[in-house]
Protein backbone atom coordinates (compact mmCIF):
# COMPACT_ATOMS: atom_id res chain seq x y z
CA UNK A 1 0.00 0.00 0.00
CA UNK A 2 1.21 3.30 -0.58
CA UNK A 3 1.98 5.89 1.36
CA UNK A 4 -1.01 8.24 0.71
CA UNK A 5 -3.28 5.41 1.20
CA UNK A 6 -2.17 3.93 4.50
CA UNK A 7 -2.55 7.84 5.75
CA UNK A 8 -5.79 7.99 3.98
CA UNK A 9 -7.01 5.09 5.47
CA UNK A 10 -5.55 6.10 8.61
CA UNK A 11 -7.34 9.48 8.37
CA UNK A 12 -10.92 7.72 7.95
CA UNK A 13 -10.44 5.74 10.61
CA UNK A 14 -9.76 8.38 13.41
CA UNK A 15 -12.40 10.79 12.10
CA UNK A 16 -14.96 9.47 14.19
CA UNK A 17 -13.16 10.54 17.14
CA UNK A 18 -11.73 13.56 15.99
CA UNK A 19 -15.40 14.59 15.18
CA UNK A 20 -16.78 13.56 18.80
CA UNK A 21 -13.64 14.98 20.54
CA UNK A 22 -13.87 18.65 18.98
CA UNK A 23 -14.93 21.61 21.30
CA UNK A 24 -18.40 22.87 19.90
CA UNK A 25 -18.04 25.58 22.30
CA UNK A 26 -14.75 27.11 20.70
CA UNK A 27 -16.18 26.04 17.16
CA UNK A 28 -19.33 28.37 17.85
CA UNK A 29 -16.94 30.94 19.63
CA UNK A 30 -14.88 31.21 16.52
CA UNK A 31 -18.42 31.15 13.79
CA UNK A 32 -19.92 33.87 16.20
CA UNK A 33 -17.29 35.94 15.89
CA UNK A 34 -17.43 35.81 11.94
CA UNK A 35 -21.02 36.01 11.70
CA UNK A 36 -21.91 38.33 8.84
CA UNK A 37 -18.99 37.59 6.76
CA UNK A 38 -19.89 36.80 2.82
CA UNK A 39 -18.42 35.26 1.50
CA UNK A 40 -16.56 33.85 4.20
CA UNK A 41 -12.94 32.84 3.13
CA UNK A 42 -11.02 30.29 5.06
CA UNK A 43 -7.32 28.93 4.92
CA UNK A 44 -7.28 24.71 5.93
CA UNK A 45 -3.47 24.15 6.64
CA UNK A 46 -2.21 20.45 6.42
CA UNK A 47 -6.12 19.21 4.91
CA UNK A 48 -5.09 15.68 4.62
CA UNK A 49 -8.47 14.38 2.97
CA UNK A 50 -9.95 17.14 4.43
CA UNK A 51 -11.52 15.91 7.67
CA UNK A 52 -11.86 19.46 8.89
CA UNK A 53 -13.22 21.08 6.02
CA UNK A 54 -16.29 17.93 6.33
CA UNK A 55 -16.87 19.46 10.11
CA UNK A 56 -17.15 22.61 9.81
CA UNK A 57 -18.52 23.17 6.32
CA UNK A 58 -22.18 21.67 7.36
CA UNK A 59 -22.07 24.30 10.61
CA UNK A 60 -21.58 27.55 8.47
CA UNK A 61 -24.24 29.30 7.25
CA UNK A 62 -22.47 31.02 4.78
CA UNK A 63 -21.01 30.95 1.30
CA UNK A 64 -17.58 29.49 1.93
CA UNK A 65 -14.11 29.61 -0.38
CA UNK A 66 -11.50 27.39 1.35
CA UNK A 67 -8.25 26.77 0.41
CA UNK A 68 -6.91 23.50 1.22
CA UNK A 69 -3.09 23.03 1.46
CA UNK A 70 -1.12 20.25 1.54
CA UNK A 71 2.30 18.64 0.42
CA UNK A 72 0.46 15.57 -0.82
CA UNK A 73 -1.51 16.26 -4.69
CA UNK A 74 -3.53 12.72 -4.11
CA UNK A 75 -4.29 13.46 -0.49
CA UNK A 76 -6.05 16.68 -1.79
CA UNK A 77 -7.77 15.34 -4.81
CA UNK A 78 -9.88 13.04 -2.41
CA UNK A 79 -10.37 16.49 -0.62
CA UNK A 80 -12.19 18.12 -3.80
CA UNK A 81 -14.16 14.93 -4.90
CA UNK A 82 -15.48 14.54 -1.05
CA UNK A 83 -15.96 18.18 0.31
CA UNK A 84 -17.82 19.67 -2.62
CA UNK A 85 -21.48 18.41 -1.77
CA UNK A 86 -21.28 19.36 1.73
CA UNK A 87 -22.95 22.77 2.06
CA UNK A 88 -24.30 25.42 -0.64
CA UNK A 89 -22.15 27.53 -1.22
CA UNK A 90 -19.06 25.82 -0.63
CA UNK A 91 -15.87 26.17 -2.90
CA UNK A 92 -12.83 24.07 -2.27
CA UNK A 93 -9.79 25.04 -4.06
CA UNK A 94 -6.41 23.09 -3.16
CA UNK A 95 -2.70 24.17 -3.32
CA UNK A 96 0.00 21.93 -2.58
CA UNK A 97 2.46 23.25 -0.66
CA UNK A 98 4.94 21.89 1.75
CA UNK A 99 4.38 23.34 5.09
CA UNK A 100 7.95 22.50 6.06
CA UNK A 101 9.73 24.57 3.50
CA UNK A 102 9.34 28.44 2.40
CA UNK A 103 5.17 28.97 2.01
CA UNK A 104 4.34 31.81 0.06
CA UNK A 105 2.82 34.47 2.39
CA UNK A 106 -0.03 35.00 -0.07
CA UNK A 107 -1.99 31.80 0.96
CA UNK A 108 -3.42 34.18 4.11
CA UNK A 109 -3.93 37.19 2.20
CA UNK A 110 -7.66 38.09 2.76
CA UNK A 111 -8.33 34.95 4.95
CA UNK A 112 -11.11 35.42 7.45
CA UNK A 113 -10.54 32.07 9.71
CA UNK A 114 -7.40 30.06 9.76
CA UNK A 115 -7.38 26.51 11.04
CA UNK A 116 -5.80 22.91 11.07
CA UNK A 117 -6.50 19.81 12.99
CA UNK A 118 -3.91 17.26 14.13
CA UNK A 119 -0.93 19.48 13.35
CA UNK A 120 0.10 22.09 16.19
CA UNK A 121 1.78 19.43 18.31
CA UNK A 122 4.02 18.55 14.90
CA UNK A 123 5.48 22.14 14.05
CA UNK A 124 7.95 24.26 16.00
CA UNK A 125 7.75 26.96 17.95
CA UNK A 126 9.18 29.15 15.40
CA UNK A 127 6.23 27.59 13.29
CA UNK A 128 3.84 29.10 15.24
CA UNK A 129 4.99 32.20 15.78
CA UNK A 130 5.16 32.63 12.11
CA UNK A 131 1.67 31.76 12.04
CA UNK A 132 0.26 34.24 14.49
CA UNK A 133 2.45 36.75 12.69
CA UNK A 134 0.22 35.90 9.95
CA UNK A 135 -3.10 35.70 11.23
CA UNK A 136 -2.55 38.80 13.20
CA UNK A 137 -1.60 40.45 9.78
CA UNK A 138 -4.77 39.65 7.61
CA UNK A 139 -6.72 39.68 10.84
CA UNK A 140 -7.75 36.17 11.22
CA UNK A 141 -9.12 33.84 13.85
CA UNK A 142 -7.55 31.10 14.18
CA UNK A 143 -8.92 27.43 15.04
CA UNK A 144 -6.58 24.60 15.87
CA UNK A 145 -7.89 21.65 16.95
CA UNK A 146 -7.01 17.98 18.40
CA UNK A 147 -3.72 18.69 18.97
CA UNK A 148 -1.93 16.12 21.37
CA UNK A 149 -1.12 16.99 24.82
CA UNK A 150 1.18 14.21 26.09
CA UNK A 151 -1.84 12.47 27.76
CA UNK A 152 -2.24 8.31 27.17
CA UNK A 153 -4.15 6.09 29.06
CA UNK A 154 -5.21 2.67 28.87
CA UNK A 155 -7.12 0.06 30.48
CA UNK A 156 -5.72 -2.69 31.92
CA UNK A 157 -3.10 -1.07 32.67
CA UNK A 158 0.44 -2.71 32.30
CA UNK A 159 3.24 -2.03 34.21
CA UNK A 160 5.43 -0.42 31.34
CA UNK A 161 2.69 1.75 30.02
CA UNK A 162 4.27 5.00 31.69
CA UNK A 163 7.61 4.14 30.21
CA UNK A 164 6.39 3.72 26.85
CA UNK A 165 4.50 6.77 26.42
CA UNK A 166 7.43 8.59 28.29
CA UNK A 167 9.60 6.84 24.91
CA UNK A 168 6.49 8.39 22.63
CA UNK A 169 6.23 11.80 23.68
CA UNK A 170 9.92 12.15 23.53
CA UNK A 171 10.12 11.26 19.84
CA UNK A 172 7.37 13.50 19.51
CA UNK A 173 9.45 16.16 19.89
CA UNK A 174 11.94 15.31 17.09
CA UNK A 175 11.90 17.40 13.95
CA UNK A 176 8.65 16.45 11.63
CA UNK A 177 10.22 19.01 9.01
CA UNK A 178 8.16 21.40 9.92
CA UNK A 179 10.23 24.33 10.95
CA UNK A 180 12.48 22.65 13.31
CA UNK A 181 12.46 20.33 16.67
CA UNK A 182 8.83 19.62 17.46
CA UNK A 183 6.51 21.31 19.93
CA UNK A 184 5.21 17.70 20.45
CA UNK A 185 2.74 17.93 23.41
CA UNK A 186 3.62 21.39 24.01
CA UNK A 187 1.89 22.43 20.83
CA UNK A 188 -0.96 24.21 22.33
CA UNK A 189 0.45 25.87 24.93
CA UNK A 190 3.00 27.37 22.57
CA UNK A 191 0.80 28.45 20.45
CA UNK A 192 -1.22 29.78 23.41
CA UNK A 193 1.73 31.58 24.10
CA UNK A 194 2.24 32.70 20.42
CA UNK A 195 -1.12 34.68 20.06
CA UNK A 196 -1.54 35.98 22.87
CA UNK A 197 2.21 37.87 22.57
CA UNK A 198 0.03 38.68 19.05
CA UNK A 199 -2.56 40.60 20.94
CA UNK A 200 -5.27 37.52 20.24
CA UNK A 201 -7.88 36.90 22.73
CA UNK A 202 -7.34 33.02 22.78
CA UNK A 203 -9.59 29.67 24.75
CA UNK A 204 -8.45 26.61 24.76
CA UNK A 205 -10.61 23.20 25.76
CA UNK A 206 -9.91 19.35 25.99
CA UNK A 207 -10.92 17.32 23.27
CA UNK A 208 -9.77 14.24 24.05
CA UNK A 209 -10.75 10.78 22.25
CA UNK A 210 -12.30 8.08 24.07
CA UNK A 211 -11.96 4.94 22.17
CA UNK A 212 -14.21 2.22 23.47
CA UNK A 213 -13.48 -1.70 23.22
CA UNK A 214 -15.52 -2.01 19.99
CA UNK A 215 -12.52 -0.34 17.88
CA UNK A 216 -10.34 -2.66 17.48
CA UNK A 217 -8.70 -1.91 14.57
CA UNK A 218 -8.90 1.91 15.72
CA UNK A 219 -6.94 0.82 18.83
CA UNK A 220 -5.02 -1.52 17.27
CA UNK A 221 -2.99 0.68 14.80
CA UNK A 222 -2.47 3.02 17.42
CA UNK A 223 -0.89 1.04 19.43
CA UNK A 224 1.36 -0.15 16.46
CA UNK A 225 2.04 3.52 15.85
CA UNK A 226 2.92 4.39 19.65
CA UNK A 227 5.32 1.06 20.09
CA UNK A 228 6.70 2.26 16.53
CA UNK A 229 7.91 5.57 17.64
CA UNK A 230 9.15 3.90 21.82
CA UNK A 231 11.09 1.49 19.96
CA UNK A 232 12.86 3.96 17.72
CA UNK A 233 13.46 6.27 21.25
CA UNK A 234 14.26 2.73 23.46
CA UNK A 235 17.97 0.88 24.04
CA UNK A 236 15.40 -1.95 24.69
CA UNK A 237 13.37 -2.54 21.69
CA UNK A 238 12.18 -6.23 22.48
CA UNK A 239 10.66 -4.74 25.78
CA UNK A 240 8.70 -2.25 23.59
CA UNK A 241 7.41 -5.24 21.67
CA UNK A 242 6.83 -7.46 24.46
CA UNK A 243 4.72 -4.47 26.24
CA UNK A 244 2.72 -4.14 22.31
CA UNK A 245 1.56 -7.57 22.75
CA UNK A 246 0.53 -7.35 25.69
CA UNK A 247 -1.70 -4.23 24.50
CA UNK A 248 -3.13 -5.74 21.57
CA UNK A 249 -4.27 -8.27 23.32
CA UNK A 250 -6.40 -6.82 25.48
CA UNK A 251 -7.48 -5.39 22.20
CA UNK A 252 -8.37 -8.46 20.61
CA UNK A 253 -10.16 -9.61 23.73
CA UNK A 254 -12.61 -7.05 23.65
CA UNK A 255 -11.79 -5.39 26.63
CA UNK A 256 -9.56 -2.48 26.43
CA UNK A 257 -10.10 1.55 26.32
CA UNK A 258 -7.84 4.14 25.35
CA UNK A 259 -7.82 7.90 26.48
CA UNK A 260 -5.96 10.46 23.97
CA UNK A 261 -5.54 13.58 25.26
CA UNK A 262 -5.91 16.66 23.06
CA UNK A 263 -6.56 20.31 23.04
CA UNK A 264 -8.54 23.15 20.87
CA UNK A 265 -6.94 26.14 20.89
CA UNK A 266 -9.20 29.27 19.33
CA UNK A 267 -7.94 32.44 18.82
CA UNK A 268 -10.24 35.69 18.17
CA UNK A 269 -8.04 38.47 16.64
CA UNK A 270 -8.36 42.38 18.56
CA UNK A 271 -11.14 44.06 17.34
CA UNK A 272 -10.99 47.13 14.95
Amino acid sequence: MAVSESLSAWLALRQPADFAARSERLTRLVLDRLEGVQPLRILDLGTGTGSNIRYLAPRLPVDQHWLAIDKDPRLLAETAIHCAPLAPGLQVATRAVDLGAAVPSDIFDDRHLVTASALLDLVSSEWLEWIASECRRVGACALFTITYNGLNECHPRDPDDASMFALFNLHQLSDKGLGGPAAGPRGTDVARERFLAAGFDVHVEPSNWHIGPHDREFQRQLIEGWALAAAEMSSEPEAVEAWKQRRLRHVAAGHSTILVGHHDLAALPPGP
